[in-house]
């Protein structure tokens, strides 16, 4: 029974016949960290969506099934080690976001909620997901960052609506054969496992439009050269043509035959292609620090906050408004993959002509003490401001566009929530020039005029994951000749990019570390030269 001694949120909630709860920030965390939820929050039986996260919360009470009418349940960036078995009990359940947790194991009842539509277990510590033959309406399953070494078990026929599958940085080895029942797969993302051979029937899901098969170690070179340039019609394409068939649970290996059973004389355009890339050579050159390069210097304040940063500038771009789109798009792409949603790392280019010549310094101040014209905005926010703005403008969003999660910039605000430093990246004129991992300024801002780029890559994880984003950001540059040089005027099929180092050093002035150095760029495939001054 809710009384005076419940938590204001909850009796207002109750007072106001709310259908909407949110529970979140230092406060809450302190509480369920203190004394944990309070019970009476499962008397709100007409909530339908419920948000509980970046709090202290390790367990769900199992009176959460008394909530049957909740349709979204969004528990993210919390602590939870497992899930109560009552779940099965809400039955109107359509999405269900546990991402970002310390979940090792799931309950079978998780198997049995038949309005699902949306799951969410990123960032956990699985290896094992419940059967889903029977959530008939699932259509996107996230796993992505896990422990999984098997192929979830999703490839039932029932599953006509599945659209959407991420498993992504995990221990994968195998795609089984029956993937080819899942007829409504539109994106299938299995980067960062450890697959060797694709099933031919993986190019029987007609409605496949994005396969990322990268940072797999494919035996099939050919097709891991394609993996790495091309489209994934291509890439099916090959498969349908030189994968082998898996025939129960094995791989069974067949040639392709042309007519009357003679090999095909005539190359395949998926052949022309490879013969092509084979004899590609994209060429990355690194130069060395010099005079005028800008230094990085990093403050002992965002030490505890932040601390890690690297950086580099790319020379020489020229964009047109194709090219450069990809290129904003490829930043929010790796935003989502690699950097774990902003968990990891972030992500942040400017126009290296708009900075104010001199050094940067990378520092972190309180949020009232900030000051940055953020990107796409016309006026100068505090730090605070910016955060109250943003968060202002996400709950009204949220409310007009009817949707249970946030989106663009307002979806990261919670990684600086109650914190009492806000990390940022100065210029010589001690401007606000990067607020992670928030937004950039825009007085560096990008265009398609840019013709030379400083890159940084901050996290509050580690210096290698820095040096990880940044290989593959610059990697995915000039595979896709995104502002690249043409590496000859005879053709425009391979490409050329000019990196310079820039090096960060302590408030001392003695080098931290330079990117990139001889153990950067370090790629496995050969489609990439590498040549350091």
């Amino acid at each position: 029974m809710i009384t005076q001694e419940s938590w204001s949120e909850i009796v207002t909630a109750a007072k106001e016949n709310r259908h909407e709860l949110i529970l979140s920030g230092s406060t809450i965390s302190k509480r369920i960290s203190s004394t944990g939820i309070d019970p009476t929050l499962f008397y709100l039986e007409n909530l339908n969506y419920l948000n509980i996260h970046q709090t202290e919360l390790n367990e769900l009470p199992i009176e959460i099934g008394q909530l049957i009418n909740l349709t979204t349940l969004v528990l993210h960036s919390n602590n939870l080690e497992k899930l109560p078995l009552t779940l099965k009990k809400l039955t109107k359940l359509k999405v269900l976001d546990c991402s970002r947790n310390k979940l090792k194991y799931l309950p079978k009842e998780l198997s049995e909620l038949p309005q699902i539509t949306t799951i969410n277990f990123s960032s956990n510590l699985l290896n094992d997901l419940p059967s889903q033959e029977k959530n008939f309406k699932l259509a996107l399953l996230d796993l992505s960052n896990n422990k999984f070494e098997k192929f979830p078990d999703i490839c039932y026929q029932e599953l006509v609506h599945l659209a959407e599958v991420r498993i992504n940085g995990n221990s994968i080895e195998n795609i089984p054969g029956e993937i080819h029942v899942l007829t409504s797969l539109k994106l299938l993302d299995l980067a960062e496992n450890k697959i060797s051979v694709v099933p031919r029937e993986l190019a029987d899901c007609g409605k496949l439009k994005e396969l990322n098969l990268k940072g797999n170690n494919l035996s099939d070179k050919r097709l891991s050269k394609l993996v790495d340039q091309c489209r994934t019609k291509q890439v099916l394409d090959y498969v349908r043509q030189h994968s082998p068939k898996m025939s129960d649970g094995n791989l069974e290996t067949t040639t392709i035959k042309g007519k009357k059973g003679k090999k095909s004389q005539k190359l395949s355009d998926n052949e022309q292609i490879i013969n092509a890339i084979e004899k590609l050579t994209h060429e990355l050159r690194v130069i060395k620090i010099t005079d005028e390069t800008p230094k990085i210097e990093i403050n002992e304040k965002v030490k505890t906050v932040r601390p890690h940063i690297i950086a580099c500038i790319v020379r020489n771009m020229t964009f047109n408004d194709e090219s450069f789109k990809k290129f904003i798009q490829l930043q929010t792409k790796l935003h989502d993959g690699i950097c774990e949603k902003r968990n990891a790392a972030t992500l942040a280019t400017h126009d290296l002509n708009l900075l104010q010549p001199g050094n940067l310094k990378y520092t972190a101040m309180p949020p009232t003490e900030i000051k940055i014209k953020p990107l796409m905005r016309n006026k100068i926010y505090s730090g605070a401001a910016l955060f109250n703005q943003l968060q202002t403008e996400a709950e009204n969003l949220r409310k007009e566009k009817k949707r249970s999660v946030y989106s663009g910039i307002h979806k990261y605000l919670y990684l600086i929530e109650g914190k009492p430093l806000f990390p940022c990246l100065l210029d010589n004129e001690n401007q606000v020039i990067s607020f992670p991992p928030i937004t950039n300024s825009d007085i560096t801002k990008m265009s398609t005029s840019t013709k030379n780029i400083l890159i940084e890559v901050t996290s509050a994880t580690s210096q290698k994951i820095c040096r990880q984003v940044m290989d593959q950001f610059l990697k995915e540059i000039i595979i896709q000749g995104l502002g690249c040089t043409p590496e000859s005027n005879d053709t425009e099929e391979f490409h050329k990019l000019i990196v310079e180092q820039v090096k960060v050093v302590d408030s001392e002035g003695n080098m931290k570390q330079v990117y990139p150095c001889r153990t950067d760029l370090n790629f496995e495939d050969n489609s990439i030269a590498i040549n350091r001054e």
